[in-house]
């Protein structure tokens, strides 16, 4: 490892995911505070391995998302926390994230229902982030001409640790996130620490030549993380890192926002629809009715009524190969098939999350604040 790497970890901070997380029920149960102490001991590891990686910790909490640690932006804090006894970098590490996360969900409150977890904001923030940190800065020279950076780090990377189901809303904005990355050639790792696989995720990580972890053993949470996710991408290539035997390439119609496995494609913009429809609601191109008919023809018996017109009923969910659609013929829709890992999450499954969860679970009248008083 001559060179140096930057990792960015979002962390998903949801209160009721969590409080489910930790519940005996659980064949494996793991709270946010053990989940907490395995992951500095692996942020530790990335900033040991060479004095000039690079680290920055986001986190997606319930309407928001925010940073919590960036090793650039730790100047005034390293003379406050100097400890003779202690490797700097470990503590400013350790009490910063713990302290961020703290304050961050005793700003949350106790509200009766949680808002959705701001994913694709904490993906997106760590995508500017790394293209700030990747971009050779340049400073005046002198004889009044510029001198280049030369201290450019190199493989970023992204790791997710997610604990909330998909949120179908969310398709386009994490598909236009994962060409992004791809465009910046950083790699997204997903570890999906408690419930159900997540559809968009898997596609984040196969898109952009990372790994996807499901975990069984949730108390080994450290070990998954060193073993696959540790080494930077050009090392990957001397190590079995798992890697996913099935990819749910499903995506999400543009009209209901759901997850679909056979969808309609408009040949002008490539949204997706889950029924025929006479006009596109994104590029306003209209189909005929010649065609309208022969694409109800190719749904399903069960999705189409009777009279041969497409049924108003709401989907059933959707995929489309590669997460990008392709188009079916010059000025038609076609029916896009789609290849299924999993299946469809489906909420509140044995040891698996529940619905991407608005309503807090029984028994969780507290859940915001016993998680921070659990990191006390």
């Amino acid at each position: 490892m001559d060179t140096a790497s930057h990792l960015s970890v979002i962390l998903d901070l949801s209160p009721t995911q969590w409080h489910l997380s930790s519940l005996p029920s659980n064949t494996h149960p793991l709270s946010v505070a053990s989940f907490l102490s395995q992951l500095l001991a692996f942020l530790n590891s990335h900033v040991a391995i060479k004095h000039e990686n690079s680290l920055a910790v986001f986190g997606a909490l319930p309407g928001k998302s925010v940073m919590l640690y960036a090793s650039t932006e730790t100047g005034s804090e390293s003379t406050e926390l100097a400890d003779s006894n202690t490797y700097l970098p470990f503590k400013l590490v350790d009490a910063t994230v713990v302290e961020r996360i703290m304050d961050e969900l005793d700003a949350l409150g106790d509200p009766e229902e949680e808002e959705p977890i701001a994913l694709v904001g904490a993906l997106t923030k760590s995508l500017c982030y790394i293209n700030r940190v990747m971009s050779p800065s340049t400073s005046s020279a002198p004889g009044g001409g510029t001198s280049e950076d030369q201290t450019t780090l190199t493989d970023p990377r992204i790791l997710i640790l997610s604990v909330s189901p998909d949120l179908s809303t969310s398709y386009i904005p994490i598909m236009n996130s994962i060409f992004s990355a791809q465009k910046l050639k950083v790699t997204i790792d997903v570890c999906k620490v408690y419930g159900e696989d997540t559809v968009f995720l898997q596609q984040a990580a196969h898109l952009t030549g990372g790994s996807y972890i499901y975990l069984e053993r949730r108390d080994a949470l450290l070990q998954y993380l060193i073993m696959s996710n540790l080494p930077p991408p050009p090392l990957r290539l001397l190590l079995s890192v798992p890697t996913q035997d099935k990819i749910d390439f499903r995506a999400a119609c543009f009209c209901h926002k759901n997850i679909i496995d056979v969808g309609f494609v408009c040949s002008v913009c490539l949204s997706i629809f889950c029924q025929p429809i006479p006009v596109c609601s994104t590029c306003r191109t209209k189909f005929p009715m010649k065609t309208l008919r022969r694409l109800n023809e190719a749904m399903p018996p069960g999705a189409r009524n009777p009279a041969g017109t497409p049924s108003r009923a709401t989907p059933a969910p959707t995929a489309s190969g590669r997460g990008t659609p392709a188009p079916g013929g010059p000025g038609r829709g076609a029916p896009v098939p789609s290849g299924s890992g999993r299946g469809t999450p489906t909420p509140g499954g044995p040891g698996r999350g529940g619905s991407n969860g608005s309503s807090r679970p029984p028994g969780g009248s507290s859940i915001t604040a016993g998680l921070a008083n659990n990191l006390r």
